[in-house]
């Protein structure tokens, strides 16, 4: 019986509700691109001054600085997607595919972008620190409470509880068959870790993803540079290569073409979870002067998850002989790189997976937090909360997760669109909150400050306004 659910849950993702998320998400990343005129195509400097900003923006008060909410959101997008992911839509989708995921992340930026201004308009206060997302737009801009509770359920078993499973489950898999460690005792190990960290609540969560996000980012960037520089006679050919399959004439005619794009869109939009309504949880918890730099934090975490991160497996893969090898996923992504750095790619796969994919579980926790606040202030709910996210870790590391992983596709899927469609309804408000932002820019403001009484469109705004 769990066989056949398993099956048709499957086959609905697959053949139905997965092109109706594709086409959602990729028609919301082209209006946004240009009703917001190109927002996310921002020069390198002021990318870069916004980093900086944005590490100081927090107030040695308790308040988190837009850098660690940058880092918290990226904990969770960069997961085990972007090694095995990246590895699978290169043998499925051919090297085309990796063309098709740098387009769908440039466009998708965009409605990264709104979501996480719309995040900032609206959060609220707790205590020392601000909390926000979806459903806390869909209750104060929308009026539409019940609507928020739906969200910030689905939101809170898709990625506290049945993700999570699948990230330790991953890391367990990953300790067994690179170091013969027991699925139970990485468990166990993998839920102590966890429990650290999240029992600490939020200032203890972006620390850590501030500290660890960046550095092993880095670290994979910095071993990607390193093959590619061994193989640089190499890389105008895989250039060509991933561009001119792109377009194949050959794809065409073998019908495959469509099989290279969705691939490649795929890829992206699940590995960046832009328009999802995901990181706006994270964005709103930033100690900012105006949503739109939040906005624009978030769009950068799109670039750095699927133009940077995802690009380096890319590289690593099609810099081997990956045809050769007749590995997927994971595997494949060691054996390259194993190609070109011996037994030392195996192992540092293997530590990037283990810390990818924890990262992720706190970055997903935190979504699960910042909903179950939304939805309850009853104190002893949180500690709760934290025990089951923990044991479900444990428990994920040593379950069979086929059938939880692809009902968790299909709650996602009803999330997104759910998220999309809210922002459409609520696009004055976001565009009107830039237009305020450009505005203060062009008369010369260094850094503009955010004034609800000054963008009419926006009510409610509660975080905002003057006590």
């Amino acid at each position: 019986m769990t066989d056949i659910i398993n099956q048709t849950v499957s086959l609905i993702n697959d053949k139905f509700l997965g092109y109706i998320l594709m086409s959602a998400l990729i028609a919301a990343g082209v209006y946004f691109t240009f009703a917001t005129r190109l927002v996310q195509f921002i020069s390198p400097k002021k990318m870069i001054n916004l980093m900086k900003t944005g590490i100081k923006s927090g107030d040695g008060k308790g308040h988190i600085s837009s850098f660690q909410a940058f880092s918290i959101s990226t904990a969770s997008r960069v997961g085990t997607g972007n090694i095995a992911g990246i590895a699978i839509a290169i043998t499925v989708g051919g090297p085309g595919a990796i063309f098709w995921m740098w387009l769908i992340a440039v466009i998708s930026a965009a409605s990264a972008f709104v979501e996480s201004t719309l995040a900032q308009v609206y959060k609220v206060k707790q205590g020392k620190h601000f909390r926000g997302g979806p459903a806390y737009y869909m209750q104060t801009a929308l009026g539409k409470r019940w609507l928020g509770c739906i969200f910030a359920v689905i939101i809170t078993l898709t990625f506290a509880f049945v993700f999570n499973s699948v990230q330790s489950n991953t890391i367990a898999q990953s300790m067994y068959k690179s170091f013969d460690i027991s699925p139970l005792i990485s468990g166990i190990i993998i839920a102590a870790l966890t429990a650290i960290i999240i029992f600490g609540g939020l200032k203890r969560i972006a620390t850590f993803s501030a500290v660890i996000v960046p550095f092993f980012a880095l670290s994979y960037i910095a071993i990607t540079l390193i093959v590619m520089i061994i193989n640089i006679e190499k890389i105008p050919e895989i250039l060509a290569l991933i561009f001119k399959d792109a377009f194949s004439l050959r794809n065409i005619a073998g019908g495959t073409l469509g099989a290279t794009i969705m691939t490649g869109a795929r890829r992206g939009l699940f590995s960046n979870e832009a328009g999802m309504g995901s990181a706006p949880n994270a964005a709103a918890t930033a100690n900012i002067a105006h949503p739109v730099t939040q906005g624009y934090v978030q769009a950068i975490s799109v670039f750095v998850d699927t133009l940077i991160i995802c690009s380096c497996t890319a590289f690593i893969v099609l810099l081997s002989n990956y045809a050769d090898l007749n590995l997927e996923g994971i595997a494949l992504t060691q054996a390259a790189l194993s190609q070109t750095m011996g037994s030392f790619g195996e192992y540092f796969i293997s530590a990037s997976v283990l810390l990818f994919a924890f990262t992720s579980i706190i970055g997903n926790y935190y979504y699960g937090q910042a909903n179950i606040e939304f939805l309850t202030d009853k104190k002893w709910i949180m500690p709760l909360f934290r025990i089951l996210v923990t044991a479900m870790v444990l428990l994920g590391a040593v379950a069979q997760l086929h059938l939880v992983w692809n009902m968790a596709d299909l709650f996602m899927t009803v999330m997104a669109l759910m998220n999309i469609t809210v922002l459409f309804l609520l696009r004055k408000q976001a565009l009107d909150v830039l237009a305020d932002y450009r505005r203060q820019k062009k008369a010369g403001v260094q850094e503009p400050v955010f004034d609800p009484a000054n963008v009419p469109s926006v009510q409610k705004a509660y975080a905002w306004q003057k006590q």
